[in-house]
């Protein structure tokens, strides 16, 4: 049997996200085509609209729908702490544990040369200009426990510290090798609370 290219497209585009393989994103095709169209409308009118609105925050880096977040704008901000994070999710993830009332800096990713991903992909240069404007005083590296995060906490340090910049990393309560995205909230609250500097 040959399979409709419109349904083989669906497949192909479920296959991008993370962790989906191709008989996952073909079970999800077909469920969505056989049990649920309506959803499988609102998932393209969702994707559109995000793709449409969604763009980087002009400070941070992280995604918002206007030209600067509602975080970098927020007065009750404390503009003279930054916090690092490789993703969005990252960000999400330390908001959440209701502790830590700073400003950001979104990576969007982390330093990996095997990957071809080095400072310049990771904006570091952006990230540079934001933490010496004078009104930063603390810079924390919030990534990942990672072999790569580790090694972008390393070299970021380095990069800020060499600029007189006061930089400390969350304390180890996230497990090495793990994602602040899959920690629970009380103990990213706590590395961040413990901090140490670098």
């Amino acid at each position: 049997m040959k399979t409709p290219s419109s349904l083989d497209f669906l497949t192909e585009a479920l296959r991008r996200l993370p962790g989906i393989g191709p008989k996952s994103a073909q079970r999800m095709a077909y469920h969505l085509m056989q049990h649920d169209r309506d959803g499988a409308a609102m998932l393209g009118r969702a994707l559109t609209q995000a793709v449409e609105k969604v763009r980087h925050c002009a400070m941070c880096n992280t995604f918002t729908e206007n030209d600067i977040c509602e975080t970098c704008v927020d007065p009750e901000r404390n503009v003279a702490l930054l916090c690092v994070v490789e993703t969005p999710a990252d960000q999400l993830m330390i908001e959440q544990t209701l502790t830590y009332k700073g400003l950001y800096f979104v990576l969007m990713g982390r330093l990996s040369p095997l990957d071809g991903i080095g400072p310049k992909d990771i904006h570091l240069e952006k990230l540079v200009a934001r933490a010496t404007d004078g009104i930063v005083e603390e810079v924390v590296l919030a990534t990942n426990f990672t072999n790569e995060g580790e090694a972008t906490a390393h070299y970021i340090s380095e990069t800020l510290k060499a600029r007189g910049l006061k930089v400390s990393r969350l304390a180890r309560g996230v497990p090495v090798g793990g994602e602040l995205e899959y920690v629970d909230a009380g103990t990213i609250a706590r590395a961040m609370l413990d901090r140490r500097s670098t």
